[in-house]
């Protein structure tokens, strides 16, 4: 099993049950409201005109160029996984440290897979895979930047899961090249990861080769009802976005009063330099909230933004007791 945050059994297991207030993954706690299913949705298999309304809602959230085509799928994870498969294997290059279901997946499926410290040493790549904000430092390259990489590159692949709160990052308006596909999540910044929804833009020959792949209903009735309704509604997003802004801030505010430096992020989470990463989670745990340490780190702690006002409190009460 490929290290993952949102692993709240393990947090049960080692600490006990109770009311846990799991801010190991960047998954919004102040979720879009769950629209209302019809009977149809749960029972008939998903139509095509549903898929097609998702895709509209969906190119007008996040205003993606006339020119690329679009597939919804059941979570970002379904595109990662069939990324693979678009061109026959070779080697890849990966902007890391990131999610690392990229590269494990490319070496499941045969790949070659070197992890790059720094853009410049995606050039030449075969395949090359930016995550856009990165998870879990933030780090973000321009719009500017990722076009002039996808020249120097065969396949680009540019993750944008955590996008949603920074729109001026997205490649999507642009469709800069017939050699770029860009993966989107819906579950993170709208809240609702349980829908498992996700989304994949670029040039239609790709777009078409993923559509082949995944079959003819990849995305579950329910999903496709509620990503349209929440998709549609730009009053909510806009505000959602300042919403998270603020949240953000608060968090940085509560961690450098433990004592712990900003290393980065984006409006959905936060990673902080901690003098002891096992400990500093070990002491929010005791207070019921999980977060996210690294293998590759000892001292890196990532955070999500808690939601009602109640876990704000119970963060704030572990922090200030923290001591590390």
């Amino acid at each position: 099993m490929r290290d993952h945050g949102g692993n709240i059994d393990q947090a049960i297991r080692a600490y006990g049950g109770g009311d846990w207030i799991d801010l190991s993954t960047g998954i919004n706690r102040r979720p879009y409201p769950t629209p209302a299913l019809s009977a149809d949705d749960l029972r008939r298999l998903p139509p095509r005109s549903a898929q097609d309304a998702l895709l509209d809602a969906a190119r007008g959230a996040w205003q993606v160029a006339p020119g690329w085509a679009g597939l919804a799928l059941a979570g970002a994870q379904a595109a990662i996984q069939l990324v693979p498969r678009l061109l026959p294997r070779g080697r890849a290059r990966v902007l890391g440290p990131t999610y690392n279901e990229h590269a494990a997946t490319l070496r499941a499926e045969g790949w070659e897979v070197a992890d790059c410290p720094k853009a410049s040493d995606l050039d030449g790549a075969y395949l090359a895979v930016v995550v856009n904000p990165n998870n879990p430092d933030g780090r973000v390259l321009t719009q500017a930047a990722l076009t002039a990489l996808a020249g120097r590159v065969g396949l680009l692949v540019v993750d944008e899961s955590f996008a949603d709160p920074l729109p001026g990052l997205s490649l999507l308006p642009q469709a800069p090249g017939g050699n770029v596909l860009v993966l989107r999540s819906f579950g993170k910044f709208y809240g609702l990861a349980g829908l498992r929804l996700g989304f994949a833009f670029g040039p239609a020959p790709l777009i078409d080769r993923m559509a082949a792949m995944s079959g003819p209903w990849p995305v579950s009735g329910p999903a496709l009802a509620a990503g349209r309704a929440a998709l549609s509604d730009i009053g909510w997003a806009r505000a959602m976005g300042d919403q998270l802004a603020q949240d953000a801030a608060r968090a940085d505010a509560l961690a450098q009063a433990a004592g712990w430096a900003l290393v980065g992020g984006t409006p959905l989470f936060r990673l902080y330099d901690t003098p002891d990463a096992a400990a500093a989670q070990d002491r929010l745990a005791r207070h019921r909230i999980w977060s996210r340490s690294f293998p590759y780190s000892a001292r890196w702690l990532r955070l999500g933004l808690p939601g009602p006002e109640p876990e704000w409190q119970r963060l704030t009460d572990a922090l200030s007791n923290s001591g590390t």
